[in-house]
């Protein structure tokens, strides 16, 4: 149950006041516990009351099933893959439906999908969470869990290939009215729930001339799933279409939209692109889940150092301060971390983004949009006229966009944002290139973070091994440079599906904007002299610090000569 579906029910009930509402959201986000457990904290309601309220709200029963033994035929009536979606345990067959204890009955459009998902009408019920959890992986997974698939790439559930076989056995005819049949929803809802369980960034659908394939982007890798039946690629691509409220119709142009789902408890947005091909439209959809990304300045592994300049930088009163790398590079989540650093009441916050990716309480976010006319030199002209302390603009990607930064940045605002460079100081011949005056640049400018993110060393089956003298060539390094250090790699477990990765790790550079900088910039130097300058300076490059991961077991030879 989320947060404000059970606040709000209180509240009608009369046992929290409506003014209130806002102090009761923000205490039951911050509290340790789910929301079942943070209310009877908050001294509101008993945890059994609240399950209580909830049924009669819903017109349903409360069950204790600490003891519960379903009948096998009631266990057949909701698939594996879709009891554990959709956190749905079902107890048994009356005259009205199928009666299922469901993990967050307040939404009726999860019980809407659910009964539309399996075709049947869903009579909910009320059991506290962790129960209903237990008994799915007791009776449908014996206790493992595990039957959801594995690894990135380690092949596909039980309950999705079960699926795939029923959705293999579907016609080719009125393809519109099978995007909206049983087997499709459950098929496309049990990819998207394998993505977010392997940790996935991205779900990439593919249209080929002779097959569809699916492929998850996992740690900056790309792995291919079980593909789907050729001939219904375009009932799946329709489905992920209603689902994210695009034109179906509408295949030959570009298309944008967003699909809010909530999976095992936890919100998870998706960000959906579809491009025509020759052979169909491609559809990618962007994984924006919070719990997976660590918004907190201190998880990004910074150096002591850097991550005290950052830290003096984002509190100061006017300037800018860039981020840079390509893209997927992890810009945007690092000056997420900055924002929620800098969140406080005595601060007012804006950014513009193209889009915005995560919501951040507090903070006031304005998605950009080029079709109207709303772009980022707009947004950012409105932003002055609205008394900000610090704004974020999502990426420098013309001239109006740094100047207006600029004079913001004179005007006594901090402005946080994003270029596409190389390096760190190639961000300031980039903004002199786009025109900006090198006086103004060089006196607003406070700092470049450029980055990179690279795969970590899987921590179960890192051994360490003697590189070559020609791989120890290619980082500029010999022998005696090393120090005795060790050099680590991956085997491959289970646990990475043997691809001897899991998670990353950013890479970073500072260029810190000191005098002899400022001076050499307000004289328009050139990039390669610029970076010498700051080098001799103390600037530790990409190369450096990716030397610093491989010295201290976190990542390979081989990545950190892919980055830098």
């Amino acid at each position: 149950m989320t947060v404000e579906s059970v606040i709000d029910l209180l509240i009608s009930r009369g046992l929290i006041d409506d003014s209130q509402r806002g102090d009761y959201i923000a205490a039951a986000h911050a509290s340790e516990h789910d929301i079942t457990y943070a209310v009877e904290e908050m001294g509101v309601i008993q945890r059994d009351q609240l399950f209580q309220l909830v049924a009669q709200d819903i017109g349903g029963e409360f069950y204790d099933l600490s003891e519960f033994e379903p009948a096998p035929v009631v266990l057949k009536a909701v698939p594996a893959g879709t009891a554990k979606l959709y956190q749905a345990f079902p107890i048994q067959f009356l005259e009205t439906g199928l009666q299922v204890a469901i993990a967050n009955p307040l939404d009726p459009q999860n019980l809407e999908e659910l009964g539309f998902s399996l075709n049947q009408t869903i009579v909910p019920a009320v059991a506290p969470p962790e129960q209903i959890a237990a008994l799915i992986e007791r009776f449908y997974y014996g206790g493992g869990g595990d039957a959801a698939g594995g690894g990135a790439g380690g092949g596909e559930s039980d309950a999705l290939a079960a699926i795939r076989a029923e959705v293999a056995s579907l016609s080719e005819d009125d393809l519109e009215e099978e995007s909206n049949s049983a087997p499709i929803i459950r098929y496309v809802d049990l990819v998207l729930y394998q993505a977010i369980k392997e940790k996935a960034s991205d779900v990439h659908f593919e249209p080929f001339e002779d097959d569809f394939k699916i492929r998850y982007r996992v740690d900056g890798a790309l792995y291919e799933m079980a593909p789907p039946p050729q001939h219904l690629k375009q009932a799946i691509i329709s489905r992920i279409k209603v689902m994210s409220s695009l034109n179906i119709a509408e295949t030959r142009l570009p298309q944008d939209g967003r699909i809010t789902k909530e999976i095992n408890g936890q919100p998870i947005d998706m960000r959906v692109s579809t491009l025509p091909t020759a052979f169909g439209e491609s559809v990618v959809l962007r994984v924006l889940d919070r719990s997976n990304v660590n918004l907190d300045l201190e998880a990004l592994n910074l150096t002591p150092d850097l991550f005290e300049y950052i830290t003096d930088t984002i509190v100061k009163p006017n300037g800018i301060f860039i981020c840079t790398g390509p893209t997927g590079a992890g810009k945007t989540t690092t000056l997420y971390a900055c924002l929620r650093r800098i969140n406080t009441e005595d601060a007012k916050l804006l950014t513009a983004e193209d889009p915005v990716e995560y919501d951040i309480d507090g903070i006031m976010q304005v998605p950009v949009n080029e079709a109207i006319g709303l772009n980022f030199g707009r947004v950012l002209r409105a932003f002055l006229r609205q008394d900000p302390d610090r704004i974020l603009v999502g990426e420098m990607r013309d001239l109006e966009t740094a100047q207006i930064a600029i004079q913001a940045s004179l005007t006594g605002h901090l402005v946080l944002s994003t270029l596409h460079t190389n390096d760190a100081p190639g961000a300031v011949t980039r903004l002199v290139d786009m025109g900006c005056e090198p006086f103004l640049v060089a006196a607003t400018l406070e700092g470049v973070l450029g980055q990179r993110l690279l795969r970590r060393i899987c921590p179960d089956c890192r051994v360490s091994y003697k590189p070559s003298a020609a791989v120890l060539r290619q980082l500029g390094l010999t022998d005696a440079d090393t120090g005795g250090n060790e050099f680590y790699t991956g085997q491959g477990c289970d646990t990475c599906n043997d691809t001897g990765y899991r998670g990353r790790q950013g890479l970073f550079e500072l260029l810190d904007m000191t005098d002899p900088i400022r001076e050499m910039v307000a004289q328009r130097a050139a990039t390669v002299v610029l970076k010498q300058k700051a080098q001799e300076l103390g600037m530790k490059t990409l190369r450096e610090d990716g030397l610093r991961n491989i010295f201290q077991g976190i990542t390979t030879i081989e990545e950190v000569l892919k980055y830098t």
